[in-house]
């Protein structure tokens, strides 16, 4: 697809610099005109065709690794971490490792746990915001029964190195559980390359998706090391009086979804499939190459770490040295039409596929320190 022909299918591209996918992707018209088709049906039932979950989990394991049958629908990625920490049998004395300042849905799930006498140990990240493996490795012993980890920071864009912080977990027999919100849809990711044994997704952000719709994988190594926790009509074989789960990853859905949210997704899938994640990626450092020299020359604190290329993503985050500046750069942004986020200290650029290196030169125009 050419560019013009991607940017057609996001409106809003038509009335503003979007640089803010990070927070939730712009609605695109495959979805929208996909979500309407489902809704008439509902206008007039008859006739009208059960939901058929398997496309999505075929999608998910086609964009994601894995099989179909490792994929739960879930609502957010905070419910399907939740379902996890809830169904792993931990006990007083056991611990989990996660680096400091994860996201609030990779952090409040296990810090609910310390009601059991579960220690959360936090590993530290270095100054510029970068996790080293061995930062990790440090707190994980024989007592460690989960690792969990951002596969893309949402507070700096930093993308760790899944497969080292993968093969400690697994070295002392802890599960690799990763937070994938930020990464799924603009990284790169296969859930069998990096041994993850657990990751949880939302549809809203670069999955193109909509508020709602959201993954658990749970991988079949580690199927029966988690119980489900809220079982719902779908997490087992028809039964009156016998509850016998289903030998796959459906066993963790909780029941009724919002079946127009997910089939409308699809077409979100779609899309990301057709185009391919590795040009998608190599979009996103292109326009990061060009923000960040950007940003540089005209003297701006940037707060992303930027030593590697590789663990860079659609993600920077800068600020003017004062959080009072900061805030009128973002509001004089917002004024003119280009949407970023104002996140603790700092400004936050998240450009997708579908964004030009003309808008990236536009906001660059319109930032002064």
């Amino acid at each position: 697809m050419s560019i013009e022909e991607i940017r057609s299918l996001f409106p809003i591209t038509e009335k503003a610099v979007y640089l803010n996918s990070a927070s939730q992707a712009p609605l695109n018209t495959l979805v929208y005109d996909r979500l309407q088709k489902h809704l008439k049906t509902e206008l007039n039932p008859v006739g009208k065709k059960a939901f058929d979950r398997n496309n999505i989990r075929g999608l998910l394991a086609k964009l994601l690794g894995g099989a179909p049958e490792e994929y739960a629908l879930v609502t957010s990625t905070g419910v399907g971490l939740g379902i996890v920490a809830q169904g792993v049998d931990l006990k007083k004395g056991d611990n989990i490792v996660i680096p400091e300042y994860e996201h609030w849905n990779n952090n409040y799930p296990w810090l609910q746990l310390k009601e059991k006498g579960v220690e959360i140990r936090f590993a530290k990240i270095n100054k510029d915001l970068s996790i080293d493996p061995a930062s990790i490795e440090k707190w994980v012993d024989t007592n460690t029964r989960i690792v969990a980890i951002a596969a893309v920071r949402f507070n700096s864009g930093f993308r760790p190195d899944l497969a080292a912080i993968g093969k400690i977990a697994h070295m002392n027999g802890a599960l690799f559980v990763v937070d994938a919100a930020q990464a799924a849809g603009m990284t790169p990711i296969d859930v069998e390359k990096y041994q993850i044994d657990v990751m949880a997704g939302c549809g809203f952000k670069w999955l193109l998706g909509m508020h709602g719709t959201g993954f658990l994988y749970v991988s079949k190594r580690v199927l029966n090391k988690i119980t489900p926790v809220l079982p719902g009509m779908y997490a087992a074989d028809k039964s009156d009086d016998n509850l016998t789960y289903h030998e796959d990853s459906r066993k963790f859905e909780t029941g009724t979804i919002a079946y127009s949210l997910f089939d409308a997704w699809s077409d979100g899938l779609h899309l990301l499939l057709h185009i391919g994640i590795d040009t998608i990626y190599e979009k996103a450092l292109e326009h990061t190459d060009l923000l960040i020299k950007g940003l540089r020359e005209k003297g701006f604190k940037i707060v992303t770490p930027t030593k590697k290329r590789n663990e860079r993503t659609a993600i920077v985050h800068f600020n003017t040295g004062s959080l009072e500046t900061t805030k009128i750069l973002f509001e004089k942004l917002k004024k003119e039409n280009v949407l970023v986020t104002l996140q603790a200290n700092n400004i936050r650029v998240s450009p997708n596929f579908f964004n030009t290196h003309t808008e990236i030169r536009k906001f660059l125009s319109l930032v002064s320190n």
